[in-house]
């Protein structure tokens, strides 16, 4: 009876292991190990004098609810405020402005960290659908500051991007590597955003 028990327990803790690895997987939910948040430094490319362009601040939206939400449930973003949008793979992105309220720079970032193009998205008037304001762009990261951020700094395509994600268990490079773990990607590539979009064959 109590063996009964005990197998039990275990199977319920496995299958429970199991759910939770498929949400984490899926994008659902963000492992209780990935960063909430972080520092997103733009140092600008060869040209430079490798002195930051900019060093902003970031939410982290790394599941598919987060990227969907976004920013569409804040007011605002102050300088040096960001949102970044964490991918499984590089690929082209199409972000929306969906209950959007204010204008954004949305900054696409490929897999070797480097700015492929900057896009200035404005929020949708009133009786405007923010669905029909398409962005797109490569990318494995997206960053959103607010409107006019990027030209006051100087960003531009070419410019590197350092990402430091604040976690005392995993760094941007254990993400990019576990991001390769199949399944993850396509889950990825299948997600929405604040200002995010149906993706290629979502």
């Amino acid at each position: 009876m109590v063996l009964d028990r005990v197998w039990k327990g275990l199977l319920a803790i496995a299958v429970g292991a199991v759910v939770f690895v498929v949400l984490v997987e899926g994008g659902v939910v963000s492992a209780p190990w990935n960063a909430d948040e972080g520092h997103v430094t733009v140092i600008g490319n060869e040209t430079d004098d490798g002195e930051p362009k900019a060093i902003i601040d970031v939410e982290v939206a790394d599941t598919r609810a987060e990227r969907y939400t976004g920013l569409s449930d804040h007011d605002s973003l102050e300088s040096g405020t960001g949102m970044l949008f964490v991918h499984g793979s590089e690929g082209d992105r199409t972000y929306v402005m969906r209950n959007m309220d204010f204008d954004i720079d949305i900054i696409f970032i490929d897999a070797d960290r480097e700015i492929t193009s900057i896009e200035h998205a404005r929020a949708p008037e009133a009786g405007e659908d923010g669905n029909d304001l398409e962005y797109t762009g490569r990318a494995k990261w997206v960053l959103e500051v607010p409107r006019g951020y990027a030209n006051e700094t100087g960003m531009e395509a070419g410019d590197e991007v350092e990402i430091d994600l604040d976690s005392t268990e995993v760094s941007v490079t254990a993400i990019a590597v576990a991001d390769q773990t199949p399944g993850a990607t396509e889950a990825a590539v299948a997600s929405r955003s604040s200002a995010e979009a149906t993706r290629s064959g979502s």
